[in-house]
């Protein structure tokens, strides 16, 4: 664990354009510091090549129309690493985030910095959707931004349960 009290921490949440993890192709991200939110980023991404397969586009309802003037993700990462950077990152299934994470920084050469991960399907082990219908957590599925304000509301909650 790095320099962070229990109450700091950056969700994260990727939807991607295909079956390759570099695929970004929307980011979102809520920074918390002592339990408050700092910072949101909101960001369509144009993968590379900007090739979409058919089933992620069903699933988000992203496609390559929606992002050929967006910018690639190493022109965003600046934006990004400062709440990333030996930072907790919390996730629904973080395994996939922090992968797609490494994955897209490797692609562009960037270094990968060390961070810290907390799953949230581990935690609950149910899916967000049905999470945040029994918590009564506002949720845009599959939507970046949303998927990561839910999954950050789904872990303070769960900071609270434990007295944190």
């Amino acid at each position: 664990m790095f320099n962070e009290g229990p109450l700091d921490f950056t969700a994260i949440d990727f939807e991607t354009a295909n079956g390759r993890y570099e695929s970004i192709c929307q980011i979102g991200l809520v920074r918390f510091e002592n339990g408050e939110i700092v910072k949101e980023i909101d960001c369509l991404v144009k993968p590379p090549e900007n090739s979409y397969h058919w089933g992620n586009s069903r699933v988000h309802g992203l496609g390559s129309k929606d992002t050929k003037n967006a910018p690639t993700f190493d022109k965003l990462w600046h934006l990004m690493e400062p709440y990333i950077f030996r930072k907790r990152i919390v996730a629904h299934n973080s395994q996939f985030d922090a992968m797609c994470l490494r994955t897209v920084l490797k692609y562009y050469n960037l270094d990968i910095p060390p961070f810290d991960t907390v799953c949230t399907v581990k935690i609950y082990k149910k899916n967000l959707k049905k999470l945040c219908e029994e918590h009564d957590i506002e949720l845009m599925h599959h939507n970046a931004l949303s998927d990561a304000r839910a999954c950050a509301a789904l872990y303070m909650k769960y900071l609270k349960k434990q007295n944190i």
